[in-house]
Parts: C-alpha cells; structure tokens; sequence
C-alpha cells in the first residue's frame, strides 16, 4: 500500500469513528421516574463500547453529547483511542500465569488493579444520584475515585458514600482565595491527594454539544442544580465562598509560579493533570509534584490531534521512576490499560465509559464497566505471559507502523 493510501485509509477510518460519535439523532427523553434509574440490559454488555449505546439511548440529546462532545471536529477524541490500536503486545509462552496478581502500589496505597475512575463532573446529568452512585461502585471494587471538584455532589458526601478517601481534581480559579478554599475544604473532607488539572482551558469549541442542544426540546437549566450552567456558582464545592470576583476556571494566565504557590499551600499529595510533554514533565517534578498525570481532557478542549498513548513514552522518560506518571484518555480495553502499563503507566483512568455505565444502570452499571476492564486485563496479562503488572514492561509491547 502506498504512503497515499495509507493516509487515506486511515482517514477514513477516523472519519467512520466521527460519524458515530456525532450522530445525535436521539427519540428518547429525559423521562425518569423519581428515585429510579435507567433500566438497561447491563448484564448482556460485552464491552465498555456497548454502554456507549445503551448510555445514547438512556439520555436527553445535550447530556448525551455533553459527555461525548470533543473540540472542533472530535478528531483528538477519536484519535486518544485509534493510537492504541497501532501497539502490538508481544507475548511471551511458558510462563505460569496460573495465579495473576493485578495489585498495584501509588503514592503509598495499595489498590487491587490499576484501574481508577478520572474525575468526571456533573455526574447527575447521567443518572440522579450521581456521583454517590459512582462512589458506592468504587467502594464495591475497591477501586480508586477521583472527584472533580466542578462535580455535583460534595466531596464530604462522596467520601461517606465510597466509605474510604477520594482524591480531589481541582480546576484552579483566578481568584487566589477561592482555589485556597476549595483545597483545605478537601483537605479537611480527607482527600489525600489534590489533582490540579491544566488540560482544560475556557472558550472550547464543542461543536457536537450545541448539536445536541440544539436537538434537545428541554429547558436545559431546569435539571441543573440552582438553575446553573457556571460550574462555580451550581459545584457544592465551591459553597460557603465569595466567588464573585471568579472569571476563570483554569486562568489563562497560570504559570509555573502558581504551581510553586499551590505546592506551598497543599498539605497532601499534589499531582498535575494535563501533562503531554517531556519538558513539562520534568518542570513539574523540578517544582515538587508527587505524581504527574498523561491527559488531553479527553480530546475534550483541546484538537491537537495527539493522543496521550503516544505522549506517555516521552512523559515516563523525563520523569524517570521519580514520581508517578499516570495516563488517562481513549482507553476502551483491558489491552489499552496492558499497553499503557506497559510504557511507563503506574495507573490508568476511565473517563467516559464510567458515565455511560453510570447512565446506563446506576451504581450497576459503573460496576459492570470495571469488572469487564479487570476481565480483559486478566486474560491479556494471561496470554502475554504477565502474572503480575511488575511483569508488564516496555519490551512487551511494539509499535506497528502504518
């Protein structure tokens, strides 16, 4: 095949994940019962990307397109997935893989599998208990939870409900004494890490959302907590502060001097979100962060059209076994998890899969999205010849040149 094939193909098939993606002709409507959930055949998913369906169908045109909307054209979002599928894993035979052990160790806690839900927010636009209903899956997998702190439920009430802590993501504001509060909130609600997220940045071109506003026949406000839109003025977590003098989230104008302040006012641990290069990676550890975290939002803000797979390398390079490194974004398969492991990731993130098991069934359904996770992971680590993560290194996996 030519190069110009190559590039055609390939084109195509981004253009044939698109066209999926975006296709928001929705019939139903937002029509709960009081106290109910989504009723979906949850038990006959095969995979993640089956939720994505049932979470379509379950939900009002704009909260379905909320959660799949990316920037521009969608084509980072499709991309953050397609970059997995140009990995190979390189098996290895007789290994005993009798025994697996998918255990992993972060920051000083140990977690059964390194699987753990990204802070996602406004979680009740997909199911009315929200993030308590995403808590008590975590709690029920021992799973670990990040909070976003834009969510809408209080990391109090998220605590109690995942009957353990959770880690808070923070969208730093420009008004210094807001972020301040927001952090010792947390701080004081038992978080034991704060996420500062820098891949996000105000005035995204969400296409695909005003496409599913635009279909939506609902007074979209009415199920928004006070009537909001503005994430400060509706999250939990910002109540009790002046947020008056707020006119940013994630303030155009930080700088690695607002990172060397935050370091100075977090008790806890402190990790960044939103790290695609080595350069930055390095900064970030030179600055004191006790993790780092491989994110483009999802594709969700930004249409750099590089996926965080293929940040990851250059990411774990810089760092160097110094500090965490993280990934999240495209991750649709217990084999993506493998070959994120497998690059230097101490741990790997689910973002939208979560909210489509959340739509689609409740706590149930981000059970389900987990469980079928940890199976693919099992068998891959099975057939790769890895009995345990610490088995799963960079000669495990090849990148295939198309």
């Amino acid at each position: 095949m030519s190069s110009s094939e190559t590039v055609l193909t390939g084109r195509r098939r981004l253009l044939a994940r698109l066209s999926a993606l975006t296709a928001l002709a929705i019939a139903p409507r937002w029509s709960w019962p009081e106290g109910a959930t989504a009723g979906s055949p949850i038990d006959q998913a095969l995979n993640v990307m089956d939720f994505e369906a049932l979470a379509r169908a379950a939900l009002p045109p704009a909260h379905f397109a909320y959660i799949a909307t990316g920037n521009d054209d969608d084509l980072t979002v499709v991309a953050n997935h397609e970059a997995f599928r140009h990995i190979e894993i390189r098996s290895r035979r007789f290994v005993d893989v009798s025994k697996t052990d998918l255990s992993v160790s972060l920051l000083g806690a140990r977690h059964p599998t390194p699987i753990y839900i990204s802070a996602l927010g406004s979680q009740r636009a997909f199911n009315p208990e929200g993030e308590l209903a995403t808590a008590r899956a975590a709690a029920s997998r021992a799973a670990l939870m990040m909070l976003s702190n834009a969510g809408s439920t209080s990391a109090e009430d998220v605590i109690h409900a995942r009957g353990a802590p959770v880690w808070m993501q923070l969208y730093a504001t420009d008004d210094w004494n807001v972020t301040q509060g927001v952090v010792k909130r947390a701080e004081r609600a038992g978080c034991p890490a704060i996420v500062l997220t820098v891949d996000y940045m105000e005035g995204r071109n969400s296409e695909t959302l005003v496409r599913g506003i635009r279909s939506d026949t609902r007074v979209c406000t009415t199920c928004h907590i006070n009537g909001e839109h503005d994430p400060v003025k509706k999250a939990p977590m910002y109540a009790g502060l002046d947020v008056s003098r707020v006119t940013e989230l994630s303030p155009s104008n930080i700088s690695w001097e607002y990172l060397k302040r935050l370091r100075e006012l977090v008790s806890v641990k402190l990790l960044v979100k939103g790290i695609v290069t080595g350069e930055d990676a390095a900064l970030c550890v030179t600055h004191g962060v006790d993790g780092v975290i491989v994110s483009n939002h999802g594709g969700r803000d930004e249409e750099t059209l590089r996926s965080t797979i293929e940040c990851l390398p250059e990411v774990s390079a810089a760092v160097a076994g110094r500090v965490p490194v993280l990934l999240d974004g495209g991750v649709r398969r217990g084999t993506d998890v493998f070959k994120a492991l497998a690059l230097g990731a101490t741990a790997v993130g689910i973002g939208r899969p979560q909210a489509w098991g959340l739509a689609a069934g409740g706590q149930q359904g981000v059970e389900a999205v987990l469980d079928i996770y940890t199976r693919e992971l099992r068998h891959i680590m099975r057939q790769a010849g890895t009995p345990s993560i610490k088995d799963i290194t960079r000669e495990r996996v090849v990148s295939r040149n198309v």
